[in-house]
């Protein structure tokens, strides 16, 4: 009998060391995908983020149009009366808004608007009496941006947050990650030429046009016919990076006593809050290791000085409040140096709100940050940008030499850039 000899069956499986390769195939071509996956969603972001920037642009632009002026940078209702502590005036914002509570119809924030100009009930603690009562409502245009009770300045306002700041909820009242520039030097951009009463004076008024050289200036009427230098030249608002709580050196302010005295106001407090933007910087507070952030030890910055009831008022926390740690910034250090203000403040007060300083631009993107120009151009500036002579003293109504009233800005091309009137064009694009 003759036998067939069948065929094998061959398996079609993967041998071990193929397997091994394909894994290790997989795993090269995870490592690339990864950083360009990361890279493309922070583009998207800081397109979006650009994007927040030119309709906040466009609302400004749009402002004008219907009221023949700028918003203003610290403006609102008065104290009132019976109301309250200074920092916590309930009866009256006492012309603390930033320019952000004026544009919100013109950025689609018509319903807060109308919330913010009405007289409101409601509260944020859930009390039944005293203000946000039924029977005593928040008055119209509401109370201080430190009052923590009233739910339109909790609301966060999505046209004002850039994508790339992962900063969130409390101790935040309600950030921003855009504010408005108020040019090359810090004198008196927490209070304007008003007292802490609210009451103007010529004195005040000389040192504030001295000083206050930015397209805004505080609880001061402001035009588009102010910026000579042309709107092309002159950036109006800058990009910032909210707190985190982590000590970041850009957010969390140093306070600095190396005042230089050009002037004294009664009570002998100086009207510059900072000698210049170098002695802001203290390297003896960075952390060597780290240098983006304080070191532990460093004792002075703004969460360790004003720890507990202090902790809600660092960079960006406050989208309502037209204070400078807030919604400003200055063009004297270049985008993401370090933040500082100064201890003795301009009104002779213990509040922290009204202090001036060096506070820059700054951002959550690498190598820089957008900025505002007049015309709504967003531009991103690089942190290499040209800041001029980081020792000189900011510009003052009895400054001398190159902080003289009127002298060009000491801070190269970043400080004209800040500036409306200082007769400093830009020439090439930048």
């Amino acid at each position: 009998m003759t036998t067939l000899n069948r065929p094998r069956s061959v398996s079609s499986g993967f041998t071990l060391v193929e397997l091994l390769v394909v894994i290790a195939i997989i795993g090269v071509l995870v490592g690339l995908l990864l950083p360009a996956v990361q890279a493309a969603r922070e583009a998207a972001r800081r397109m979006s983020c650009s994007n927040n920037f030119k309709q906040i642009g466009l609302a400004i632009h749009n402002y004008h149009s219907a009221y023949k002026q700028l918003p203003t940078q610290m403006s609102g209702t008065g104290h009132g009366t019976n109301s309250g502590s200074h920092p916590n005036r309930t009866n009256g914002n006492g012309e603390r808004h930033s320019i952000f509570v004026g544009l919100l119809p013109f950025f689609e924030g018509q319903a807060l608007w109308e919330q913010i100009s009405n007289p409101l009930v409601g509260r944020t603690d859930g009390g039944t009496t005293g203000w946000g009562s039924v029977g005593q409502p928040w008055v119209a245009f509401g109370p201080s941006p430190n009052v923590a009770n009233y739910p339109p300045y909790l609301t966060q306002v999505p046209t004002l947050r850039c994508p790339s700041d992962p900063g969130v909820g409390l101790p935040a009242y309600g950030r921003t990650n855009y504010a408005a520039c108020m040019g090359d030097s810090p004198f008196r951009g927490g209070v304007g030429a008003a007292n802490q009463n609210l009451i103007r004076s010529s004195t005040l008024a000389q040192m504030v046009r001295a000083s206050q050289r930015g397209a805004f200036v505080p609880r001061q009427k402001m035009a588009f016919r102010d910026i000579l230098d042309g709107l092309a030249n002159t950036v109006i608002a800058g990009e910032i990076a909210s707190d985190l709580g982590d000590r970041d050196k850009r957010t969390d302010p140093l306070a600095n006593n190396s005042a230089v005295t050009l002037r004294g106001e009664s009570g002998g407090n100086p009207i510059t809050p900072v000698g210049s933007p170098n002695q802001c910087s203290n390297n003896a507070g960075v952390d060597a290791e780290r240098p983006q952030f304080w070191s532990s030890s460093a004792s002075t910055p703004l969460s360790t000085i004003f720890s507990g009831n202090e902790q809600d008022k660092l960079r960006g926390y406050r989208w309502a409040s037209g204070f400078p740690v807030f919604s400003q910034i200055t063009t004297m250090a270049s985008p993401n140096s370090a933040a500082c203000f100064q201890v003795a403040n301009e009104l002779g007060t213990n509040n922290v709100y009204n202090r001036s300083g060096v506070f820059s631009a700054s951002s959550r993107h690498q190598g820089g940050c957008h900025v505002l120009m007049g015309d709504g151009a967003v531009k991103f500036i690089t942190d290499s940008v040209d800041a001029g002579n980081q020792n000189a003293t900011p510009v003052a109504q009895n400054g001398t030499g190159i902080s003289a009233p009127g002298s060009r800005s000491p801070y190269g091309l970043w400080g004209a850039l800040g500036t409306r009137a200082s007769k400093e064009t830009i020439e090439e694009e930048f």
